[in-house]
């Protein structure tokens, strides 16, 4: 980028041999930034506070590293022009040099509103925003960077278009600059990305793969095309190609942050933790990448690191109410007394956001628990709860109506009419049931086993669910599971193909088993079983009170909507247990059945009969769990790290007088634990 002569409002030329003198220092800045700044300090000394001069001065003790000498030069000269974009800009790298990187924000907001073409600012300013967490207006700013970079002012107004969350409108110009000008690269790149803003994922990714493949040497193209893979669950390629991209510059911010979050979706937690590591060097003052950070420490077992990750995300952000509840969901931390006062001082506030109020009552629950007062415990659970429920809305009936929809058609006829139309493979082993469950210690004693992998909980069954159901079969509910019995049988085998390729991903290892450990793929214990007749299901069952007041103590990042009410907790184990006695009754055996109570008891004994239902030997490895390092990214993370122990078994009874409410909803599924309820009447 060549300095702009003139940086003030109204500055007049510069006589002959200082305008020489100074296209010579700028000529200078690229090839021999220490010769730039002498030049620059001798013109100073002839023409003191020119301000061509100083930008050129300040210029070159950036390009030099010495940022704070740089900022020294900037401030002033930004604040005396204040319509100059390149002395904000500069600034902002200044202080982005420095780590001030929250301070480079607002010098680089100023710039690009100056100057709306300064793809530079607008990427720098982007990768500030997305690793502050604001993930809109980070991808606001790249959107303009693009448009920056088509150089057709006629492509802007479609730049524009697309960072104002107006696809449809950007889509529709960009198809008439296509029929103007067929081979555009800059238009086809911004058509793709317009597709995949409107979730047209497929078609984005086709086209983008063509501009990939005119312009390889390009990063935003490349970006593009990685984020278009990422949408598509298509993360190994996307870490190729983000890995090609940083060969060329392995200072790319955008690529590194996408990068980690490749690596996370495919379980590569030790390498994502390293990327995130090597941005925080970076991005120093960025509270929400040491919160992200501490995260990836925690799933890793690295738990002394995360708790520092997120005590400096806290420093820089003391009103940080994730980072607090973070540090109150590991099993061990305690908080000291003036800690928690603080916490009840912010909560006594007026002024608190409902997502900040329900983390920091969530953690005070949870202190209050630590020191057995119960019923102030329970209070302040209730309270945190409530306000989830009110932000989450929940449909109780809706749950109740799909268990009944499944039940009546998951039938034995209609599964002996679809018997082997699925694709037969074995691979697959589903861990079922409601969170908290036990279900983590489960997927962990089998991970430790050496021909079985662990990966994650995966969406892909959900996925299949969803496409199947489409649209609302009648406007009021969707297709799921009614629209099964229209599929063709060579659906069902393709089904199953595309589960297995979707998942190929996660299976780092590549042993011959992989455990999906999605909670809620009981409802869809009959789909499973029709596309892959060969998968293992495993229901993980704990006591009912335990199980649900575990839920409803823990502040569960996403999902898991009926887990904010004791009502809505009730009625979803008892719909749970209803189901899955209905698929004992019309897929006898399919189903393996752990009670949580039963592996604490006798761990070895039902360890045997686990890997008997999965015919798979015996291995000492499934008792010695607790040294397998694998990550863990569950709450349940440092509980499976440990060997087992039964003290948390009747927690449930220092709550027991405010369960009322849930044990009303469980009805008869409390009373005939561990067994089902008899089937008469009723649900």
């Amino acid at each position: 980028m060549r300095i702009p002569p003139a940086v003030t409002d109204a500055a007049p030329g510069p006589p002959a041999d200082i305008a020489g003198a100074l296209s010579q220092a700028i000529d200078l800045l690229a090839s021999d930034p220490s010769r730039a700044e002498a030049a620059a300090r001798q013109i100073l000394t002839d023409s003191p506070g020119n301000p061509d001069a100083l930008v050129v001065l300040g210029t070159a003790l950036r390009v030099q590293g010495r940022f704070d000498a740089a900022r020294q030069v900037f401030e002033p000269l930004a604040a005396a022009a204040a319509g100059s974009w390149v002395a904000h800009y500069e600034l902002g790298q200044a202080l982005f040099g420095l780590g001030r990187t929250r301070e480079a924000a607002a010098p680089l907001a100023r710039a690009v509103a100056i100057n709306r073409g300064l793809a530079p600012c607008w990427r720098l300013l982007g990768d500030i925003l997305m690793v502050s967490g604001e993930v809109a207006a980070a991808q606001a700013a790249y959107a303009r960077r693009l448009g920056a970079l088509a150089g057709d002012p006629r492509l802007r107004g479609a730049a524009d278009a697309l960072a104002d969350g107006r696809p449809g409108l950007a889509e529709r110009d960009l198809r008439s600059a296509l029929a103007r000008e067929p081979s555009s690269l800059p238009a086809a790149h911004l058509l793709g990305e317009a597709l995949a803003q409107q979730g047209r994922i497929a078609d984005a990714e086709r086209l983008l793969a063509q501009c990939a493949e005119r312009a390889p040497a390009s990063a935003p193209i490349g970006q593009s095309y990685a984020l278009a893979l990422m949408r598509g669950g298509r993360f190994g390629e996307a870490l190729t190609q983000l890995d090609r991209l940083l060969a060329g510059d392995t200072r790319d911010h955008r690529s590194r942050m996408m990068k980690a979050a490749a690596l996370t979706e495919t379980g590569d937690y030790a390498a994502a933790a390293a990327v995130t590591a090597a941005l925080l060097g970076d991005f120093p003052d960025q509270p929400r990448g040491w919160l992200v950070h501490g995260a990836g420490l925690r799933t890793l077992g690295r738990i002394e690191e995360a708790i520092g990750a997120w005590r400096k995300c806290l420093e820089l952000d003391p009103d940080c109410s994730e980072a607090t509840w973070s540090l109150a969901n590991l099993k061990t931390f305690r908080f000291t007394a003036d800690e928690l006062a603080a916490i009840e001082t912010r909560l006594a506030g007026p002024d608190l956001g409902a997502e900040d109020r329900a983390n920091l009552l969530f953690t005070l629950g949870k202190a209050r628990e630590d020191a057995g007062a119960w019923a102030l415990a329970f209070e302040s659970y209730a309270r945190a709860n409530a306000i989830e429920r009110a932000r989450r809305p929940y449909d109780a009936d809706a749950t109740t109506d799909l268990v009944r929809r499944l039940k009546a058609l998951v039938t034995p006829a209609f599964l002996a009419q679809r018997a082997h139309w699925g694709l037969e493979a074995k691979d697959p082993i589903f861990i079922v049931g409601l969170p908290r469950s036990g279900s983590t210690l489960v997927e962990q004693i089998l991970a430790s086993h050496p021909q079985v992998e662990g990966t994650r909980e995966l969406a892909d069954i959900q996925v299949i669910a969803d496409w199947i159901g489409g649209p609302p079969a009648d406007g009021r509910r969707p297709g799921y599971p009614d629209r099964l019995a229209t599929l063709p049988a060579e659906a069902f085998a393709k089904f199953g193909r595309d589960y297995l390729g979707w998942t190929r991903a996660h299976r780092r290892l590549g042993r011959d088993r992989f455990i999906d450990k999605t909670p809620g793929n009981f409802f869809h214990a009959g789909l499973i079983h029709l596309i892959l007749p060969g998968a293992r299901i495993i229901d993980v069952r704990r006591h009912p009170l335990a199980c649900c007041l575990s839920a409803f103590r823990q502040h569960f990042s996403q999902g898991w909507h009926f887990s904010y009410d004791l009502n809505d907790l009730g009625r979803y184990y008892a719909d749970y247990v209803d189901l899955i006695e209905h698929y004992d009754q019309v897929l006898p055996g399919k189903i393996h059945r752990v009670i949580y109570e039963d592996l604490v008891a006798d761990t070895e004994g039902q360890v045997r009969r686990l890997l008997d239902y999965l015919e798979l030997p015996f291995d000492p490895a499934c008792l010695e769990f607790f040294d397998n390092r694998r990550p863990v990214a569950t709450p349940s993370s440092e509980q499976v790290r440990q060997p087992i122990f039964a003290d948390a078994i009747h927690r449930w009874r220092a709550f027991e007088p405010w369960l009322g409410p849930l044990k009303a909803a469980l009805g008869r599924a409390l009373d005939a634990y561990p067994s089902a309820p008899p089937r008469t009447g009723g649900r």
